[in-house]
C-alpha cells in the first residue's frame, strides 16, 4: 500500500520530471500521489505508442515502463526509444521471469523492478538511476584505450574514430573498467556500482550489459575481456591476450 512518502521542499520547477508508461489507471493515480510527495513530477501515458512519443519529447529525466501495454509492449517501446534517446529507464512489471528481465536489459533498460514492489524501493532505485545519469563530470579531455577513446566530461565514446551511443549503464561500466588500468574488476563491484545493490546468485544483467557494450564497440569490444569466475577487464594494449596485471584485483 502506498502510504506516506518522504517530503520535499523543492519547487515544481526543480523537481525531476518522470514519465510512467502503464495502462493501470489506478496505479498511475497512486504513484503520482506518492512520487509527488517524494519530490518528483509524474506524467502518465497509458499506451505504448504515446509512451514512445512522450519519451522522445525530451521533457523527462527518467521513464518508468510497464511491459504489458496496448498498441506496443514495453520492450518495443524501449527498443524504439533507444534508437534516438538514452533516457534513463526503469521497467516496472509483473513479469518476473529471468528471460523477461534479460530482455529488458537487452533492450537498454537501466533497472528492472517486479510488481508488486515497495514504493520506498522504487524511490531508492529512481534516485540511484538519476544519480548515475546526472553525475558531475570530473575529467577533462579524452583518454585512449587502444581504438577506444573516452571523454568523461562529455560522456562520449569513440570506437575506431566513430562515436558510439551508449546507455548510462554501458558508459558507467566502460568508465569503471577504464579506471582499473588493465586490472580485473570483480563482478560484484561492477554490479554494485551500476545498480547500487548486491546481485543475486542468478542475476545475469551485468553480462547482458557487457555483451551490449562489446557489440556497440565493434572490433574494439574484444578489449573487454572476461576473467571467468572473477569479473571483467579492459585491456589497455593488445586485446587478444591478457596482460600480467590482469590477475590483480582492482581496488578503487
Amino acid at each position: 500500500m502506498m502510504s506516506s512518502a518522504p517530503g520535499s521542499s523543492s519547487s515544481s520547477e526543480s523537481r525531476p520530471s518522470l514519465l510512467l508508461v502503464d495502462d493501470d489507471v489506478e496505479l498511475c493515480r497512486l504513484m503520482r500521489l506518492y512520487l509527488n510527495r517524494a519530490g518528483y513530477q509524474l506524467t502518465c501515458s497509458v499506451d505504448g505508442r504515446d509512451g514512445v512519443a512522450q519519451a522522445l519529447s525530451g521533457a523527462y529525466d527518467l521513464m518508468l515502463l510497464d511491459v504489458t501495454l496496448p498498441l506496443l509492449d514495453g520492450f518495443e517501446v524501449l527498443r524504439q526509444t533507444r534508437r534516438s534517446s538514452s533516457i534513463p529507464t526503469i521497467m516496472l512489471t509483473s513479469r518476473s521471469l529471468s528471460a523477461d528481465r534479460l530482455n529488458g536489459f537487452d533492450k537498454g533498460a537501466d533497472d528492472y523492478l517486479c510488481k508488486p514492489f515497495e514504493p520506498e524501493e522504487l524511490v531508492a532505485r529512481i534516485r540511484a538511476v538519476l544519480r548515475r545519469s546526472q553525475a558531475p563530470k570530473q575529467e577533462v579531455g579524452w583518454q585512449s584505450f587502444g581504438a577506444i577513446r573516452i571523454s568523461e566530461s562529455s560522456r562520449q565514446v569513440l570506437s575506431a574514430k566513430v562515436e558510439v551511443d551508449l546507455t548510462t549503464v554501458e558508459f558507467d561500466l566502460l568508465l569503471m573498467l577504464s579506471r582499473a588500468g588493465g586490472r580485473v574488476v570483480k563482478r560484484d563491484a561492477l554490479t554494485i556500482a551500476i545498480q547500487e545493490r548486491k546481485p543475486s546468485f542468478f542475476d545475469r544483467s551485468l553480462d547482458v550489459h557487457i555483451s551490449h557494450l562489446r557489440a556497440k564497440l565493434g572490433r574494439a569490444g574484444a578489449g573487454i575481456q572476461t576473467v571467468r569466475g572473477v569479473g571483467y577487464l579492459l585491456a589497455t594494449g593488445d586485446p587478444t591476450a591478457l596482460r600480467p596485471a590482469a590477475t590483480e584485483e582492482y581496488v578503487r
